[in-house]
């Protein structure tokens, strides 16, 4: 080859969006209401831009609200990059009442005496800060054995899940009214805050259970720039789907081997990295297996 690879730059936030076309893929920000769970707001997205290519990364609880990153077209096979995304919350929670769901839709279980202060609370707090182990709730959509932990709780036979590993970033008291506290949270993908706050109340001795919860922020992306999942029109550059990973430029012969999905030779990136033809194409997504990079997802042309 004429001249190594080389490392392509980060398309940054600053993109130009368009009112969505038949046919055209991209990336959607959609601000989802309270009271609808997240595939009845993909449901909602797929009437609003007329195709059924449409889907979510990073499932949010039918009572919160916030940001969820929709995926339109060929974006739809790039999700799966965005789980790992550090996620932005703001919430309450209420001290001295546990429920089945450890949220305020839930069943009242236990009701306690609030004898707490802010010291103590903020102290709780910062002892949650860093990696933890954390058990998905019994009332969750995470699968054990092929079957989601919420169907088997509410038919009264819960299935035990193993713990995984998270980590919060932060995990900060906003406003302290007792037994009611307002809070934000910066945690990795897969962190459920409403265990959190169920975890504070623990600590406390008097039990605890998220009131609300709204999500500002997923990795680069914020809330601020999301619209109702009814009009959504707004479509950014599939490219901005997987903008946070590496990336390498191909030359133009492999690059013509690369979108047969063919492998390459390693680049020396830890993790899945971004391949893109000379002309800025996005080709799809690498991994360097010992002495091969193998591909993850190969695009279709636009």
């Amino acid at each position: 080859m004429a001249e190594p690879r080389g490392p392509i730059p980060d398309p940054g936030s600053s993109v130009d969006r368009a009112t969505v076309p038949p046919g055209l893929s991209g990336l959607l920000l959609i601000d989802k209401p309270a009271g609808i769970t997240s595939h009845d707001a993909v449901d909602r997205v797929r009437r609003a831009v007329g195709t059924r290519k449409v889907g979510h990364a990073g499932t949010l609880d039918p009572m919160a609200t916030g940001l969820l990153l929709v995926g339109v077209g060929r974006a739809t096979r790039l999700l799966r990059f965005l789980a790992e995304l550090p996620k932005e919350y703001e919430g309450s929670g209420v001290l001295g009442i546990e429920t089945t769901t450890l949220d305020a839709e839930g069943e009242v279980v236990r009701e306690a005496a609030v004898h707490v202060d802010a010291k103590a609370l903020r102290r709780s707090m910062a002892g949650l800060v860093g990696e933890i182990e954390q058990v998905p709730p019994a009332y969750s959509a995470v699968k054990v054995g092929g079957q989601k932990l919420y169907r088997a709780a509410r038919q009264g036979r819960p299935v035990p899940a193993a713990p995984r590993r998270v980590t919060v970033f932060a995990f900060d008291l906003r406003r302290f009214d007792p037994p009611r506290f307002e809070f934000a949270a910066r945690c990795s993908g897969g962190t459920y805050v409403r265990s959190l706050v169920a975890d504070v109340g623990s600590a406390l001795g008097c039990g605890a259970h998220l009131e609300t919860l709204r999500r500002t922020a997923i990795g680069p992306f914020d809330v601020q720039h999301a619209e109702p999942p009814e009009i959504a029109r707004n479509l950014l550059p599939v490219e901005r789907a997987v903008a946070h990973l590496a990336g390498i430029t191909l030359h133009e012969e492999e690059a013509k081997v690369a979108v047969h999905g063919c492998c390459l030779g390693p680049a020396g990136i830890d993790g899945p990295y971004r391949v893109v033809a000379p002309d800025g194409r996005l080709i799809g997504i690498y991994r360097d297996e010992g002495a091969k990079a193998v591909p993850e997802v190969i695009l279709a042309p636009a």
